[in-house]
């Protein structure tokens, strides 16, 4: 298992949750009327693919606040790699319940299992190379630290949070400014203690770049081409990043050109839920 960077705190975790059983349940679930109240069971959740687990605090999280009698075992953690057919935990207490938050709970740990395991064979794809796999901000809306985390169960690391947590002058922002020159100082004067990227799409905004002292560059949409002579420009002097069009199928040439970082929304928008079920005993 691959030791989970991001730590999401709990307060995140249960507001997250809690908007999602509000949007599910409502005033109540009118089919788990059905059940008798007082009918308890077991249910095993299975993995009907291959995949890498994550979600497991959320799962939990749905289950607690719907019914913080039900008990979960877990058979695996997150960043585990699983095999079609596992089981993945077992449920005990009401039926009633355990269908209630079954959904939604299944909802969150088959998306943020998707992520890491995206993210897994992302990270496996560089294997043998020194390139780093980041994600973005191209994330779920409401599950960004969520996706982020299961980024990092994959295997991947992560870029910026958010916003607020680091600058990365953008081409519109140079537009903005009037230049790179102009948008680096500003970013200087406004935050001189922050390390400051910038996203280049040619050789000359990079020689721009480098020459307005910025402290990391994205390359942005480079052939592989391109990528061998901005890294051969920069010859270590600062970490370079690619990004745009990234794929499975390219990123192993694209960490061969020698750049530090390959970020990529792949790994948090081009995902596929993992399949999985809830079973009675």
């Amino acid at each position: 298992m691959i030791a989970p960077i991001l730590q999401v705190p709990q307060s995140s975790i249960e507001e997250t949750v809690n908007i999602a059983i509000h949007e599910d349940v409502g005033d109540g679930d009118l089919t788990a009327r059905l059940i008798p109240e007082d009918e308890i069971t077991i249910a095993n959740v299975i993995s009907r693919e291959d995949c890498v687990l994550c979600g497991m605090d959320w799962f939990e999280e749905v289950f607690r606040q719907i019914d913080d009698e039900i008990l979960i075992e877990w058979n695996f953690e997150d960043g585990d790699a699983l095999e079609a057919g596992q089981a993945i935990c077992s449920l005990s207490g009401s039926a009633r319940t355990i269908l209630t938050g079954e959904r939604t709970g299944l909802n969150f740990l088959q998306t943020l299992s998707a992520t890491a395991t995206l993210s897994a064979n992302y990270a496996s794809a560089v294997v043998g190379t020194d390139a780093v796999v980041l994600d973005t901000r191209k994330t779920i809306p409401g599950l960004r630290l969520a996706q982020k985390y299961a980024v990092s169960c994959g295997g991947c690391q992560n870029h910026r949070i958010g916003l607020y947590d680091a600058i990365l002058i953008k081409e519109n922002h140079i537009l903005a400014c009037g230049s790179i020159e102009n948008a680096i100082e500003e970013a200087r004067i406004h935050n001189p203690e922050m390390p400051i990227e910038v996203e280049v799409e040619n050789i000359n905004e990079l020689n721009q770049a480098l020459a307005a002292d910025a402290n990391r560059v994205l390359l942005d949409n480079f052939t592989i081409e391109q990528l061998k002579e901005a890294v051969k420009i920069c010859n270590g002097k600062i970490p370079l990043e690619a990004s745009g069009n990234v794929t499975l199928d390219n990123i192993h040439d694209i960490a061969l050109t020698g750049v530090n970082f390959i970020s990529t929304g792949a790994l948090t928008k081009d995902i596929k839920a993992i399949d999985l079920s809830m079973r009675f005993a």
